[in-house]
């Protein structure tokens, strides 16, 4: 069995003080990839961010206290590669994937356009310039888990409150649309969904309001796998007995 765990931590700093790393030491994960890690590599020094058995890597933004992802695996990678090659997209911090033989996991980071219309024109501008890339990686022959906060909600059975949400980023149809076009046409697969879940499982719920004790919440952390994984999915939790942010760890087993 092989075990990939993905969380957005909200600031890696503040879950570590919420205890993350001591409950992502008891999970035995092979590999665990973060997302929005909000620090740069010599602010994370402490020994709590050096867990024992774990090989680490990050790629940060330049900004600081901004995006970033982080990757964690108890096999040393062949290889490392650290954004997608596209400096504005990489300033950001946005992408790192680790190389296990033929095996790629990634941790991703993809826009939030929540902000505003300049950001939701730069989701769209990433999103226009990776799709390429992900046709180019299914058909490549390597098998890929791409883990991360895609701040995308699929399908009405992802997202609590669809109805308003229909014009709000995370749930525009053009969004929606590019994750049908990912999953029906070019054959990648949504991990969570390979088994049967229960309904109204999500990941994220807003600090507004009473989301999380209404679990008013919105799916939008995914594992999506390469076709070459389909039917490899055992297990699937999202752990909610403790909060280290706003987003809730994913975490997937796998039978290769």
């Amino acid at each position: 069995m092989y075990r990939v765990i993905s969380v957005n931590v909200n600031g890696i700093r503040a879950a570590a003080r919420k205890g993350f790393f001591e409950w992502m030491q008891a999970q035995n994960a092979d590999v665990v990839c973060i997302q929005e890690t909000k620090a740069q590599a010599h602010q994370l020094d402490d020994e709590v961010f050096h867990p024992a058995g774990y090989h680490r890597y990050l790629f940060d933004a330049e900004k600081k206290g901004y995006s970033g992802v982080a990757l964690y695996a108890k096999q040393k990678p062949d290889d490392v590669i650290y954004g997608f090659g596209e400096e504005g997209f990489d300033r950001e911090g946005r992408y790192i994937e680790a190389r296990f033989g033929d095996l790629s996991v990634a941790s991703i980071y993809v826009h939030s356009g929540s902000s505003g219309d300049e950001r939701q024109q730069e989701k769209y501008r990433f999103m226009d310039f990776y799709l390429p890339k992900l046709k180019a990686q299914g058909e490549d022959g390597r098998r890929y888990i791409l883990c991360g906060d895609w701040n995308i909600a699929h399908t009405k059975a992802d997202i609590k409150n669809w109805r308003g949400n229909q014009k709000n980023s995370g749930f525009l149809p053009e969004e929606r649309a590019w994750l049908d076009t990912l999953f029906d046409d070019m054959q990648w697969v949504d991990a969570f969904r390979e088994i049967e879940q229960e309904e109204h499982s999500y990941t994220w719920w807003s600090n507004r309001g009473q989301a999380w004790a209404n679990n008013t919440g919105w799916r939008i952390d995914y594992h999506i796998v390469s076709p070459n994984l389909k039917g490899t999915v055992k297990s699937t939790d999202i752990y909610t007995q403790e909060r280290f942010s706003d987003h809730a760890p994913l975490t997937i087993d796998y039978d290769f």
